[in-house]
């Protein structure tokens, strides 16, 4: 597998510590962080592999059934031109997004990157995969499952967006992400016991942002993996980044319903409750 090189690398460097004598603790540790950050940005790899090629898959399968509705009406003499113009226009528009590897329609891609333009410090959108990365840092209050009023306004936006067109057929998976710092403050705890639990309730406010502004809460599935999917090593630097919460739009299952709306959270409980603390820094600097 072509991710394997970088795991072998930093096994070589423990076997080669491991042969030259003793090391101090903190460089061994330093190492093993370093090893274990690799280790897990491997699975973030393997993990956005697997989506991508569901999402081929999926395409691929659209394609074949656009092809044949497509044969099918041309075979048809005196049929409905502009029912054939359509089943046309729709096989061209899923060879182009097969060609180009998105599992997105062109009109969406285009109104995303377009809202992406606009709110560049909320988030970031990656039309190869379908996938919006929202910053936590300045999503979240600090150590806190509450969103910020700003990205309740780009949560409003974005509702609008999959509420529209070609985007109303599309599943969300929302999954939240955290830095590698334990929780440690009473009242967070109490709330958000570990990482992963407020990694999953970030992801449940931003479901429920998104039903509460008319998006179908059938179209949802929402997870946290805590600390334990890093795109960047957990360093000063690299903690901000691994707090995220990402959000993957694919095509809704065959025979799911998504175009209709709720205004119900369809939740089966109450919203997380949230502690809003007050903080100038980032999270590694101050205690969650």
């Amino acid at each position: 597998m072509r991710f394997a090189p970088s795991a072998t690398l930093a096994i070589s460097g423990l076997t080669l510590i491991a042969l030259g004598g003793c090391v101090p603790q903190n460089q061994y540790d330093d190492l093993m962080s370093a090893y274990r950050s690799k280790e897990q940005q491997l699975l973030q790899l393997q993990n956005d592999y697997t989506t991508a090629r569901a999402n081929e898959d999926m395409l691929r399968k659209q394609l074949a059934e656009a092809a044949a509705d497509l044969a099918a009406a041309k075979s048809m003499v005196g049929g409905d031109r502009g029912a054939l113009e359509e089943l046309e226009k729709r096989y061209q528009s899923l060879l182009a997004q097969l060609g180009s590897m998105s599992p997105l329609p062109d009109s969406v891609n285009a109104v995303l990157e377009q809202l992406a333009a606009d709110y560049p410090d909320i988030f970031e959108f990656d039309a190869r995969l379908g996938m919006l990365r929202f910053k936590s840092d300045v999503t979240f209050d600090l150590g806190s499952a509450k969103l910020t009023s700003k990205a309740e306004t780009v949560l409003k936006k974005f509702a609008e967006i999959l509420n529209q067109g070609e985007a109303r057929n599309l599943e969300v998976r929302v999954v939240g992400h955290t830095d590698n710092v334990a929780i440690r403050r009473a009242a967070t705890a109490a709330q958000h016991p570990t990482n992963v639990h407020l990694s999953a309730h970030r992801s449940i406010s931003v479901r429920e942002a998104l039903v509460n502004d008319g998006v179908g809460a059938n179209r949802f599935m929402v997870g946290g993996y805590g600390e334990f999917r890093p795109i960047a090593e957990n360093t000063s630097k690299g903690n901000a980044e691994n707090r995220r919460v990402e959000v993957f739009l694919v095509p809704m299952p065959s025979g799911a319903m998504a175009s209709g709306s709720s205004s119900s959270s369809g939740s089966g409980g109450s919203k997380p409750s949230t502690t809003t603390q007050t903080a100038t820094g980032v999270e590694e600097a101050n205690e969650k």
